[in-house]
């Protein structure tokens, strides 16, 4: 039956145009903004996740800054550390010549005590941002110890991240390596003495220089994946959220097509009613 009353075809077409229609501008809104879901509209349950990932991402960035910052620290204590093995390997050639009778122990003593100065200089200035590996006072507040932020470990989708530290010791040199106190050469007794306490000096020197070399690797290592854990979890956002822009395209190819063939449609719909004049002729 024809209705001049109602068009049925033609309120069909009207809300097939309207379905394409939105479908058009949706595809074209993800092209142009490059999110298939960038609002919590769009896809709520995805849109939390990745505000959640994202917010963890600002989070593990700013981590990298922390360990950047840690690992220079160490690196200048490890620096230090290891100049100040050399300077007291040059003092034990040193001895080593002064236990021989006929040479000038006062010469040889007054060297020593130039490389002991040094050795105290370089534990002095081997800070960075305020922190002191080699003193008895990391902070100049007491602290025994630099604590660089490495992680944030979370536990379930709603769990409050945790922080993790990475602890690195203070060899304190100042206490540990007294130099200053060795005893004085003036003969082969003397340099004989002086020997023995700079090996135990030393080994203290050796073990100090190691420990800040293996924090500093640590401290590098976990700067390195934290780097990785940051990428790897922008690529997993970018799979929940951003347009597939192949995809897309032949998406909005279509819908375009469509579009045209609902309007060829609706006119025809629209036509259909001025057909019934030719009953009346």
């Amino acid at each position: 039956m024809t209705s001049i009353l109602t068009n049925n075809g033609a309120m069909v077409a009207l809300q097939t145009l309207q379905s394409v229609n939105n479908n058009l501008t949706d595809a074209q809104n993800e092209i142009s903004t490059g999110k298939r879901v960038g609002q919590a509209s769009d896809n709520a349950a995805v849109w939390a996740i990745s505000k959640t990932m994202e917010s963890d991402i600002a989070g593990f960035e700013a981590i990298s800054e922390s360990l950047a910052v840690g690992e220079a620290t160490v690196a200048v204590a490890s620096a230090g550390a290891e100049q100040i093995v050399e300077k007291l390997t040059e003092m034990k050639e040193l001895i080593v010549s002064a236990q021989s009778e006929n040479v000038d122990h006062a010469k040889i003593q007054a060297d020593i005590t130039k490389k002991s100065d040094q050795i105290l200089s370089i534990i002095s200035a081997a800070q960075f941002n305020g922190a002191n590996l080699l003193s008895d006072d990391v902070d100049g507040n007491g602290a025994t110890a630099l604590g660089v932020l490495a992680s944030l470990d979370r536990v379930g989708a709603t769990g409050v991240p945790t922080p993790t530290l990475i602890s690195v010791a203070s060899v304190d040199f100042v206490t540990n390596l007294d130099v200053a106190g060795m005893t004085s050469i003036s003969d082969s007794t003397t340099a004989a003495t002086a020997l023995g306490e700079l090996e135990a000096l030393m080994i203290v020197a050796i073990d100090g220089a190691a420990a800040l070399g293996a924090d500093s690797a640590r401290i590098s290592d976990q700067g390195e994946f934290v780097s990785k854990l940051t990428d790897a979890m922008k690529m997993g956002v970018s799979s929940m959220t951003d347009t597939d822009m192949e995809e897309a395209s032949a998406r909005l190819k279509a819908l375009q097509t469509q579009q045209q063939l609902a309007v060829q449609s609706l006119s025809i719909a629209n036509s259909a009613p001025e057909s019934i004049m030719q009953l009346f002729r």
